[in-house]
């Protein structure tokens, strides 16, 4: 059977639940499937996942999507994962979680951050011996929000320590949907970047380093071993193919994390070529070929999924997300919606009412920030929502404020990353469930002032992503071939009749950020926290 023949089983692991999709090496997607999980906010702060969801929605929809019989399942010549990151989920030997993921957004964290990155000297409240020897060694720090996976990692170890102790790999949820399918114990360069204990100064050997080890008082055996994202991993056992309803022994790649396959399967993948993503969260990222560091904007270029090479990015914490905010806090009761109603019908509905509402929603802001911010600022504590309200708006204006809010956002994050490459971007890649509406990339091009390639099927490029990285390990593709089989929608250009009228409203929202950062820092100041 030739190349083009079979077709990658492709995994997509994102806050919301995974998709599912069988790829072809050309970045055709053949079929797909999705199935939701849910997400835990506990009254402490803390937002978690339960991992064996993530295997049980990853299983339903692998079957759901073989069932359908795109092709037979002797067809699939390898499966790759890509996931959601800075996400902790601590296993025993047996490969069993010890307790509920620690998600992405969960800051408590925090506090043992503090305490690791403090000194007698200090620079952005880091002591500076320990800021340096962060930055020389792996080009960034450990963010003081809490959360990066180091954070998760000590809040378990002070928090709840008899998890930290019976923990024997702290792992990834890309790492941890490779071991359900592998049995092996496993990370990546990049699944492990945001652990900040890899020496990244040489990109072609990236290792643990026992000096930063020391500063976080971790221990090296309960961190897995490191891979490229093109290695292959193992073979998929019995046990998970008969879950998956596959024939057993399917090559299994490393695989990636999510913004890193995104950023492959959006087709950007030469240096200094953008994608704006905008899913639950949104960044602006791109490729490049140098390590550097932006302490002040909180930026970094660090491992990229394609050997070789570095990755910037640029994250705002909320983005799509703030859309099912509007319906389930604002617009919708539990019983207004049918419940035939698909959460599609109502972006749709949102699109509609985006269009109706004069650009500059009748000068309403709404601040996206809402659970922190983590670059271009970071900040834990500041809070959205929408500004200069008053009787006379509309619902319509409210649901185009948050389309413009996000791409306000986005346009900061713009700012950030221009300012680290000292060039200006243009021509960026939209991708991402948001990149669907053709509103949102309008908005996007008017704001940004940038040309907005909206791609095909922007929903899916994490998951042809993953596809590509299993072609290139199966020597079907190199990522020379990859920019030419990602297609082009449609182009938005922005409108220069509403170039003031943004402008002006930008400088409001910055401004906006300076105004409220005191009152939310005394809103949300957490309780005084011991960690001796």
């Amino acid at each position: 059977m030739s190349a083009r023949e079979r077709c990658i089983l492709a995994i997509d692991l994102g806050t919301s639940g995974p998709k599912v999709a069988l790829v072809t090496p050309e970045g055709e997607i053949l079929a797909h499937a999705y199935a939701p999980t849910e997400i835990r906010f506990l009254p402490d702060g803390g937002i978690e996942q339960d991992p064996s969801e993530w295997w049980q929605a990853i299983c339903a929809a692998t079957r759901r999507l073989l069932n359908e019989g795109t092709v037979t399942r002797e067809a699939i010549a390898a499966i790759c994962c890509a996931s959601l990151y800075s996400t902790t989920t601590p296993v025993d030997r047996d490969g069993q979680p010890l307790m509920n993921a620690i998600l992405w957004m969960d800051t408590r964290g925090a506090p043992y951050i503090a305490e690791i990155t403090r000194g007698p000297l200090r620079l952005q409240n880091y002591g500076l011996g320990r800021l340096f020897t962060w930055l020389r060694l792996t080009g960034g720090v450990p963010t003081h929000s809490g959360k990066d996976s180091i954070a998760h990692i000590l809040y378990i170890k002070h928090a709840r320590p008899e998890v930290y102790r019976a923990t024997y790999k702290f792992l990834e949820p890309k790492d941890y949907i490779n071991l359900r399918l592998t049995g092996q114990f496993a990370a990546t360069y990049d699944s492990m970047n945001l652990h900040w204990l890899t020496d990244n100064r040489r990109i072609d050997h990236i290792v643990y380093h026992e000096r930063l080890l020391a500063l976080t008082g971790l221990e090296r055996e309960k961190l897995p071993p490191l891979r490229r994202t093109i290695d292959w991993l193992g073979r998929l056992r019995p046990e998970a193919a008969a879950e998956l309803d596959l024939p057993p022994g399917i090559p299994v790649l490393a695989g990636a994390t999510d913004a890193q396959s995104a950023a492959v399967g959006s087709g950007a993948v030469r240096d200094f070529e953008a994608h704006l993503y905008l899913g639950t969260s949104s960044w602006i990222s791109c490729h490049l070929p140098y390590k550097k560091t932006d302490l002040i904007r909180n930026m970094a270029s660090l491992p990229s999924a394609i050997p070789g090479r570095y990755y910037l990015a640029n994250e705002q914490e909320c983005a799509g997300v703030c859309l099912n905010f509007l319906r389930d806090s604002l617009f919708y009761a539990p019983d207004e919606l049918d419940t035939g109603t698909a959460p599609a019908e109502v972006y749709r509905r949102f699109d509609r009412l985006a269009e109706q509402a004069p650009p500059g929603s009748r000068g309403v802001l709404f601040a996206p920030w809402l659970v922190g911010e983590r670059t271009p600022v970071e900040d834990a504590l500041i809070r959205g929502g929408f500004f200069n309200l008053s009787l006379g708006v509309e619902r319509r204006d409210l649901v185009r404020a948050v389309f413009e809010g996000v791409a306000f956002n986005a346009r900061w994050l713009l700012e950030g990353v221009e300012h680290f490459l000292r060039r200006r971007l243009d021509a960026i890649r939209f991708i991402g469930g948001g990149a669907q509406s053709e509103v949102w990339c309008q908005i996007h091009a008017d704001i940004l002032n940038r040309t907005i390639l909206q791609m095909k099927e922007p929903l899916w490029a994490s998951v042809r992503g993953a596809a590509f990285l299993a072609a290139v390990a199966l020597k079907w593709l190199t990522f020379e071939d990859i920019p030419a089989r990602v297609q082009v929608a449609r182009r938005f250009l922005p409108d220069a009749t509403r170039r003031l009228l943004y402008e002006r409203l930008f400088r409001e929202f910055r401004g906006l950020y300076r105004a409220t950062r005191p009152v939310c820092a005394r809103l949300n100041a957490p309780p005084e926290h011991s960690i001796a």
